[in-house]
């Protein structure tokens, strides 16, 4: 059962207990704009427990703020009650909510126009209360009644409008935009997970450059990733970067992004130059042009206290700090021995995120994909077997030769591979000869 025959069965068996249910939100959006939607939730003045006994398989997500989670196989739909919220004390929930039997009111506690209709799943009629079908035909973002009270209620509702704004290519709405504005510093009051999963949504939705302007226009920018905003101005050599600053770079390449791309490479984009900033020194300074140094290592550090501070997980950091760290080694695959280039291509999901990192960093710049292509062809070309040997020498093998466990060991397995890798021991025989003629006198 898919998610939208789930829906249009609870709302007909709803409807068969005398009660009214609606299709509502975001489905009921993008229905009338002809896109299928992720999700599906309902809206009917039945009351949670009513639900739970019309639908044994749910589950209690949010009883007393009226949700209800029906699950029938893969598919899983919300389904709300008709209320209103009172009280926003940890501007989030409601402090407590007032059941209605009214669906206007219900729509009037939600957050956008846009996300405000209401549709029969029988006969496809709609309800709109809130002008939500003209703002959609205007491509417009508007807050329902006073934006100021719904971004009080909420404060990532002000991120959300961003996101909206730039997926679907709408405006926001004046009052909506200038409510945002003088709200923009408060959005720190929001967690952090939820802040990350937002701006995640922003980058991967296929619209994350015209989301990130508006981030800067509305100052939501620099309350909530400061690193980001201090990149505009930095300005760049200009034989390599003859785009403009680092935040115009950043934007292109953000421009470039494929819709669906992995979370980590998405972030890694907008982060790669984060250590520029800090690290800028003049043309008038070096006495030939502008640099970074050791912007790549400085920004993977930055990276990974921005990761903590959203909370990422530890393998959603480290792989953004390690396409920080490594994404300048591109201009020196040419010169790079063959176990160090094997190495290199070696690094986790390196063609899925390294090497497409480098290829967006690349057009947003001096449009130069030499070192792409290189890896690309040397990828091509070369077995996997020798790319990713395997070991010829464990540290079992080295114990059984008498070396005793320790840093030796480390050392001694690096050398071995690093001769393997560029065809200088082909077997375990002559790993052994070697490790015996070279380390013999280290086994105390």
């Amino acid at each position: 059962m898919t998610a939208r025959e789930l829906a249009a069965d609870i709302c007909h068996k709803l409807q068969a207990a005398g009660f009214q249910a609606y299709l509502v939100g975001g489905c009921v959006r993008d229905l009338l704009l002809g896109r299928e939607p992720d999700d599906y939730d309902v809206a009917t003045d039945a009351r949670p427990d009513r639900v739970q006994e019309l639908f044994p398989s749910s589950v209690d997500v949010g009883a007393r703020f009226g949700v209800i989670l029906v699950v029938a196989d893969r598919a899983q739909v919300e389904v709300a009650t008709f209320r209103s919220d009172v009280g926003y004390s940890d501007g989030r929930h409601p402090d407590r909510v007032e059941y209605s039997n009214s669906p206007e009111e219900d729509v009037r506690r939600r957050d956008f126009t846009i996300n405000g209709l209401m549709m029969d799943i029988e006969t496809q009629r709609i309800l709109d209360f809130v002008g939500g079908r003209e703002d959609l035909g205007q491509r417009m973002v508007r807050a329902i009644g006073a934006p100021e009270l719904r971004f009080r209620e909420d404060r990532l509702r002000m991120m959300r409008a961003v996101r909206f704004a730039a997926r679907f290519g709408y405006a926001v709405e004046a009052a909506t935009f200038q409510a945002i504005v003088a709200a923009a510093p408060h959005i720190t009051a929001v967690s952090a997970e939820r802040l990350r999963d937002e701006i995640t949504k922003m980058l991967t939705e296929g619209a994350a450059r015209r989301a990130f302007e508006l981030l800067d226009e509305t100052g939501l920018l620099r309350a909530c990733l400061p690193e980001i905003a201090a990149m505009k101005g930095v300005a760049q050599p200009p034989e390599f970067h003859p785009e403009g600053d680092v935040w115009v770079h950043t934007l292109m390449m953000l421009e470039n992004l494929p819709p669906g791309a992995p979370a980590t490479l998405a972030w890694a984009v907008l982060l790669h130059d984060v250590g520029k900033p800090p690290t800028f020194v003049s043309a008038a300074e070096t006495g030939d042009r502008i640099r970074f140094d050791g912007h790549a290592e400085i920004g993977a550090r930055m990276a990974e206290a921005i990761c903590r501070r959203l909370r990422f997980s530890v393998d959603e950091t480290e792989q953004i700090e390690a396409l920080i760290a490594n994404h300048l080694r591109f201009k020196d695959v040419f010169q790079m021995r063959p176990a160090t280039l094997k190495r290199f291509v070696r690094l986790p999901r390196f063609e899925e995120e390294h090497l497409v990192l480098h290829r967006l960093d690349c057009l947003a710049s001096h449009g130069s994909l030499e070192a792409y292509e290189f890896v690309r062809r040397f990828l091509r070309e070369t077995p996997a077997e020798e790319v990713r040997p395997p070991r010829l020498l464990t540290g079992e093998d080295l114990k059984a030769m008498g070396f005793r466990p320790g840093p030796l060991f480390r050392e001694i397995l690096q050398a071995v591979e690093e001769r393997q890798l560029e065809g200088r021991l082909s077997g375990r025989e002559e790993a052994v000869e070697f490790v015996r003629r070279e380390y013999q006198g280290a086994k105390c």
